[in-house]
Formats: C-alpha cells, structure tokens, sequence
C-alpha cells in the first residue's frame, strides 16, 4: 500500500499566504542584490529548503547552492540532491567532512558513538557538518536558511535576516511561514521533495540520527529522539546573538 503523499496530509491554503511568499520573493530578490557573488543557500533538502530552492530558481537569483554531504545521509536525500540539479539545472556544490578526522573519531569511538552520549553526538556533529560548514560558508557575506520559527522552541525568535559576530548575514525567508505554508507552496508549484517525508519523516538529516514521528509529535521529535529535547541542535543554527561564528 502507497504512503499518502505528504502534501496531501500538509498542504493546506492559510490566510495571508500570498502576503508570505512576497514578502519572501522580495526578501530573497534584496539579499541577491545586497550580496552579489558573495551569497549562498545551506540547503538540507528539507521541504523549507526546497522551496527556498524553488524561489531562487524561479526568480533567477544570483544564490549559490551548497549542501553538506555528511557521509551519513539517507539514499533518499542523495537522490534528490541528483533530482534537484536536473529538475532546476543547476549545480548544488557538496561539502564532505575531512576523511581523517572522521576516520579516527571512528576508530576510536565506533560508529554508533552518538548514540552513548551527548557530547559524542555533538563532536560527530562538529566533525561533520560544523566544520564543512564553514568551508562552505568561506568568502560569503550571507547565507540562506529555511529556517521557520514554528520548527521548534529553539527557533522561536528566527528572523528573517540575523546578523552574526563576524557580520555575515543569515536570511531565513520562510521564518513566519507554517508548515502548512510550505507543503501548500510545495503541492501548487511542484516542487521535488523527499520521499522519506511522505513516510512521516518532517525532519531529515543523517540516517542514523533520524526516524519517522508519531501522530501528535512535534516536527523535530524524530532528529535524536534519544536526547532531552533542549539538547536537539547539532550547532548550525545556533542563535546568532549567543554564537561566536557562524556555525
């Protein structure tokens, strides 16, 4: 039996939408030409990302695409990362951990290392997308996030553009966009998105660390169920007013 698709569990027209999306296309259409060349978009291949995606492509934006490739990804993120590049025609650059690191945190932890402790999890976290991160963040003066406040409690004060210590710009566009705003705009411009959100995943980053929800859970239960939730970050979107770079 077929998963019912998770635009038609989601999708749902909210008043005040169509205010939403112009004010996101005029935020994004600003950073472009506030940051000429100098701009990115850290897509996860999340639904926010995609149509983050789908915006930059539709207004024909001058926003890089860069995505971390942890080495921990599900099959289904990678083939949409290929879907993504044929479907908008355009590249989206993959920033990989240094081998070495990985190899010897292994080695040395085995590979189920974040599951035995919080700072375990953190330091392969930090291996593996903080400090790819900043390769991909090297030469930039903003980046593009599809980050929503409705995400978690940790996201509650998203803005729309944040503006770290070292003075780069973090935009979020969609930061007062509802889940249902998302899968509304996903479902009504096609957009390509992940299969594994059709079987109830809403957050998808490494495989190991992720799992489906339960009706009733929160959106974000399912990323590293096994933690309190005030431990629930890997550190890339930590507030701008308490990080010290924008990892």
């Amino acid at each position: 039996m077929m998963p019912t698709p998770a635009t038609t569990l989601h999708a749902r027209h909210r008043a005040g939408f169509e205010e939403r999306l112009a004010q996101t296309r005029m935020l994004l259409v600003q950073a472009a030409r506030q940051h000429a060349g100098a701009i990115v978009q850290a897509t996860s291949l999340g639904a926010e990302d995609m149509v983050v995606t789908d915006l930059i492509a539709e207004l024909r934006l001058d926003i890089a695409l860069a995505t971390l490739d942890t080495g921990l990804l599900h099959p289904e993120t990678l083939a949409l990362l290929a879907q993504v590049q044929t479907h908008y025609g355009r590249s989206v650059q993959r920033f990989q951990p240094d081998t070495a690191p990985v190899l010897q945190f292994v080695a040395r932890h085995g590979e189920g290392a974040m599951f035995e402790s919080v700072a375990l999890r953190q330091a392969c976290c930090a291996l593996r997308k903080l400090e790819p991160l900043q390769r991909l963040l090297h030469g930039r003066t903003a980046w593009v996030t599809g980050l929503r406040r409705e995400q978690s409690a940790g996201r509650g004060q998203v803005q729309a553009v944040e503006t770290g210590a070292d003075g780069r710009d973090k935009v979020s566009p969609l930061a007062d966009w509802s889940g249902h705003d998302v899968w509304h705009y996903i479902a009504t411009h096609q957009v390509p998105y992940n299969s594994l959100h059709d079987q109830f995943f809403p957050s998808i980053g490494c495989a190991p660390c992720t799992r489906a929800v339960a009706l009733g859970e929160d959106a974000r239960a399912g990323r590293w169920w096994w933690e309190q939730a005030t431990a629930k970050e890997c550190g890339l979107h930590t507030p701008a007013r308490a990080q010290e770079s924008p990892t």
